[in-house]
């Protein structure tokens, strides 16, 4: 009986291991489609600006100290929120800007690295603060909403 107990816990937990992958996997699919999306948006917005005329500056990544400094990136670009922690690049890479506040981030700059552009900025936090990437970019293009 102990065996039949064991041999029925072990295929529970085979099953509930391909549920968890095949899980993770669709997951991954999806996060990667809407990255996709989210890059034609980016990248339309790059050639826009561009077009107007609308010039890119360094941009520089807030600190977590509650002095306010800013630190160097060695990045230029747009930044597309108004508290300046989301960011496109020239290239059409998306950034949410963040430093530690180091010293050395202090002499060096601060090293950022390009994330998988969402089609929400900012899901997941308080009401208010997620917005569509495309109202985003059209704010940013300074268009109507």
């Amino acid at each position: 009986m102990d065996r039949e107990n064991d041999l029925v816990g072990g295929d529970w937990t085979d099953e509930r291991s391909r549920i968890v992958a095949a899980q993770a996997a669709a997951a991954e699919r999806a996060a990667a489609k809407e990255a996709a999306q989210a890059q034609v948006l980016i990248d339309a917005f790059v050639a826009e600006a561009a077009r107007r005329g609308i010039e890119p500056h360094p941009l520089l990544a807030p600190g977590k100290d509650l002095r306010r400094r800013r630190y160097r990136t060695g990045l230029v670009g747009w930044y597309l929120s108004r508290d300046e922690r989301v960011a496109v690049d020239t290239d059409g890479r998306y950034y949410v800007l963040r430093a530690q506040g180091t010293l050395r981030e202090r002499l060096t700059g601060a090293q950022v690295e390009p994330m998988d552009p969402p089609l929400v900025v900012g899901r997941g936090a308080r009401d208010g603060e997620s917005i569509d990437l495309q109202r985003l970019l059209n704010r940013r293009l300074g268009d109507p909403e």
